[in-house]
Parts: structure tokens; C-alpha cells; sequence
């Protein structure tokens, strides 16, 4: 026995992590599987069903309506997500790699909101957007925008958009920080050869930077779906409780979280955990097949000088 701890030391070490990993993730996608399965009379587990309710979500009103839509909410929540950090985030991250007196500041500046729960953002953000007394529409009026000031998250053509925005000003930070750390883990030796050879700031940037980036680019770009066809708090904070205009910032956190525990606002019943539990699993197949198809991508587009 002691010379199998002493070959498998490894083992004592990664044990713990693998304890918590099985009760808190494996576990319970295992039960949700296991309940995706099962014709729920309310809250308690009937007969087992098959695939009904992945029927159920994929093809029968309204649930099918509600899966589709807020499917495509997650979609255009992730693309307008990704433009941003792909092309102010990346232009921000190449500017903080020059030194230059205060970027240190505003690196740090554009970073911290990182460190703040969602719920925090959330919370903060509807008192910054409340129509009435709100710091933002406020703030419009004084520099004589009073006609762009608006009910952002009251009416259907801005909830979603103003989410997006809110999300992206919190979560900007994360990929600056690792554009940045990807940027100077460049060798100046490639720059240096192009400058040798007239190429332009612009040139080397496209054929010499861009292409080395690219892989923490692709990294980034998967940890942002992740994140975002998980993202639930941001979304149920600031439209919660905003009756019909909540259908225009529907997503699939939200959707799973109504269908399980009902919402008088949306006229859901409670206790759907089949149902729940078969939208849960299809999330996870989503997540999981994109980001496998990324990482590949990742591996095989790798470029090496």
C-alpha cells in the first residue's frame, strides 16, 4: 500500500478536487438527465417517459415558442457579446501593451467591474436606467439628449440591447486582461524582422500579430458562449418582474428557471421539472458540441513562426 501512495502521490492530491467536481457538477446533470426522463405530476416523479419531454420543449406550444425564442435571444446576446470584446477589447488590450503613463490605471479601471457580482451589476444598472429618476437619463437631459432618454428596459425594442450592453461593460475586463497577456507573450523578435522589411504598423499587425493571437482569441471566444448560454443573474435581475417586456430578454437561464418554478408574471405553473430538466440537458449538449467544434478549431488553426 505505501508504495502505491509513493507511484501515486497524484492521486491523494487530485481526490479532493475530484470529490467536489462529482457532487456539484456530475451529479447533478446526471440527475437532471435522469429527470429529463420522467412524467412529472408537479413536483413529484412519475413513470418514465422517454423523450417526451424534449418533445414537449422542441415541438409543442408554447413551449417550443418560448425555447426558440429565447434560443435566439442567447445567440444574439452572444454575437453582439463577442464583436465587442473581439474588436474594442482587443484594440484596448494592443493599446495597454504600449507603455504608456496612466494605461496601468485605466486597465485596472476597465477590469474591476469584472470583480462585481451580477447581481450587484444588475441591481446598479436598474437604478442607473430607472425612466424616472435614473442617473442615465438624467444625465442625457443635462447634455441636451432629453429625446434619447427612454424607459431602456421597459419597452421591447431596447431591453435586450440594454442588457447586452450592461453584460458586456461588466465582463470587458476578463478579455482585455488575457488579449493583453496573449499580445506580449509574442516574441518583438517577429516585429522587428517586419519593420526590417517595410512592412507597415498595420501589416505586421494583420499577418504577424493577428494570427498568433488568434488561438487566445478562439479561447476567449469559447469561455464567452460558455458564459453567456449560462448567464442567468444579470438577466432575471434587471428583467425579472417587468411583465411583457420580460419576453423580449427571455433566455435560456430563465426560461429553464420559470419552467421549473413557475412565474405569475408569465403565467407559467410550477413545478414543470421534467420539462425544466430536458431544457437543462439540451443547454448542456449546446454548450458542450460548440465547444468541443471550437476547441478543434483552436488546435488546428494553431500557427506557429
Amino acid at each position: 500500500m505505501k508504495n502505491w501512495l509513493q507511484k501515486h502521490i497524484y492521486v491523494v492530491f487530485l481526490l479532493p478536487g475530484l470529490i467536489l467536481y462529482t457532487l456539484f457538477m456530475v451529479y447533478p446533470l446526471g440527475s437532471a438527465l435522469g429527470f429529463s426522463l420522467i412524467a412529472w405530476d408537479g413536483l413529484v416523479g412519475g413513470a418514465f417517459c422517454g423523450l417526451e419531454n424534449f418533445k414537449t420543449v422542441l415541438l409543442r406550444a408554447p413551449y417550443n415558442i418560448r425555447f426558440w425564442g429565447a434560443l435566439q435571444h442567447n445567440v444574439v446576446f452572444f454575437a453582439i457579446t463577442f464583436f465587442i470584446q473581439s474588436t474594442l477589447g482587443l484594440f484596448l488590450a494592443f493599446l495597454f501593451t504600449k507603455k504608456r503613463r496612466g494605461y496601468d490605471l485605466l486597465q485596472t479601471l476597465f477590469f474591476l467591474p469584472y470583480t462585481l457580482s451580477m447581481v450587484v451589476v444588475g441591481f446598479l444598472w436598474l437604478l442607473l436606467l430607472n425612466p424616472t429618476w435614473g442617473a442615465f437619463n438624467k444625465g442625457l437631459k443635462l447634455l441636451g439628449l432629453a429625446h434619447w432618454a427612454q424607459p431602456w428596459l421597459g419597452q421591447t425594442a431596447t431591453a435586450l440591447l440594454t442588457v447586452i450592453l450592461v453584460n458586456a461593460w461588466r465582463w470587458l475586463g476578463f478579455p482585455i486582461l488575457v488579449f493583453k497577456a496573449g499580445l506580449q507573450s509574442i516574441s518583438e523578435e517577429y516585429h522587428e524582422a517586419a519593420r526590417v522589411d517595410g512592412a507597415t504598423g498595420w501589416q505586421a499587425f494583420r499577418h504577424i500579430t493577428l494570427p498568433l493571437v488568434l488561438p487566445t482569441i478562439g479561447m476567449v471566444t469559447i469561455l464567452t458562449f460558455i458564459w453567456i448560454f449560462n448567464t442567468f443573474e444579470l438577466v432575471f435581475v434587471m428583467q425579472g418582474s417587468s411583465g411583457n417586456p420580460y419576453y423580449s430578454t427571455d433566455i435560456l437561464g430563465t426560461f429553464f428557471y420559470r419552467t421549473a418554478f413557475g412565474d405569475s408574471t408569465t403565467g407559467g405553473e410550477p413545478g414543470q421539472v421534467g420539462i425544466a430538466s430536458a431544457i437543462a440537458v439540451l443547454m448542456f449538449l449546446i454548450v458542450a458540441a460548440v465547444s468541443y467544434v471550437g476547441v478543434r478549431r483552436i488546435q488546428e488553426s494553431e500557427i506557429q513562426y
